[in-house]
């Protein structure tokens, strides 16, 4: 059975998530920044209506991933935040200014995390490294039980090549998990072509506003954008990736 974990901007996707099917849920915020942690009443509320597994993303802000001090000191209390939340795992990763990983701070938060009985994935900070074969071997030196990756190519179909020498490579030491682009469409042949066991999506579809007023004239946010709808994971499209890629 292929597992999948959908990538859930909010609670509301988090449930269709979990109505569809997911058997994991990676809880974040500001998809279009990549992710980035979400607030401690999302977290909280996951939780609480969520009976799979929870992991939050530990990110605290969007664009590399070289942080500072204090970004750092951040991301030591969210985890810590997440303990106490009773989550099950956190996803999270650091790299050095080389683009080596940053095992001294990454080996700090997977033992806080694990000492707690949390599982801990590194994420796609693995696919922004210099050497992704070395970048292998110290993610499993450290700690983490899995990788998402899209093989260090914008989707996973197009980084197909790499995602399956990492598989061989990894020989069942560490997960990879195979995310960004998935689709019921190309899911089932991703996972042909590169032995993955776990794949990571949002899969995701339009919500339009129950607004009767609509100011029209009027943009929110720094770019272009519709002000009355969003996207959110659709229960749908959950259930017929994971009975496209499990029909026997």
């Amino acid at each position: 059975m292929i597992s999948l974990e959908v990538c859930a901007n909010s609670i509301t996707s988090a449930l269709a998530a979990q109505e569809g099917g997911a058997m994991r849920v990676e809880l974040c915020d500001n998809l279009y920044a990549g992710g980035t942690t979400p607030s401690p009443g999302q977290i909280t509320t996951a939780r609480k209506l969520l009976h799979i597994k929870l992991y939050v993303l530990i990110r605290p802000r969007g664009s590399d991933f070289l942080y500072t001090d204090v970004e750092f000191d951040t991301m030591v209390t969210d985890v810590k935040y997440c303990i106490e939340a009773g989550c099950d795992g956190i996803v999270t990763g650091m790299l050095n200014a080389d683009g080596t990983i940053d095992k001294e701070r990454c080996t700090q938060l997977v033992q806080l995390a694990k000492q707690a009985g949390l599982g801990v994935t590194f994420h796609r900070a693995f696919d922004m490294c210099a050497n992704q074969f070395q970048a292998l071997e110290d993610i499993i030196e450290i700690g983490f039980e899995r990788i998402l990756t899209s093989g260090g190519k914008s989707t996973a179909m197009e980084g197909a090549r790499v995602i399956t020498e990492l598989v061989k490579k990894a020989k069942g030491r560490i997960s990879i998990m195979a995310g960004s682009g998935i689709t019921e469409i190309n899911a089932a042949d991703l996972i042909m072509i590169t032995g993955v066991k776990e794949i990571h999506g949002t899969l995701v579809a339009p919500l339009n506003s129950k607004m009767q007023y609509k100011n029209d004239h009027i943009v929110m946010g720094s770019t272009y954008g519709d002000e009355y709808g969003y996207d959110a994971t659709s229960t749908e499209r959950v259930k017929n990736l994971l009975k496209k890629v499990n029909e026997k």
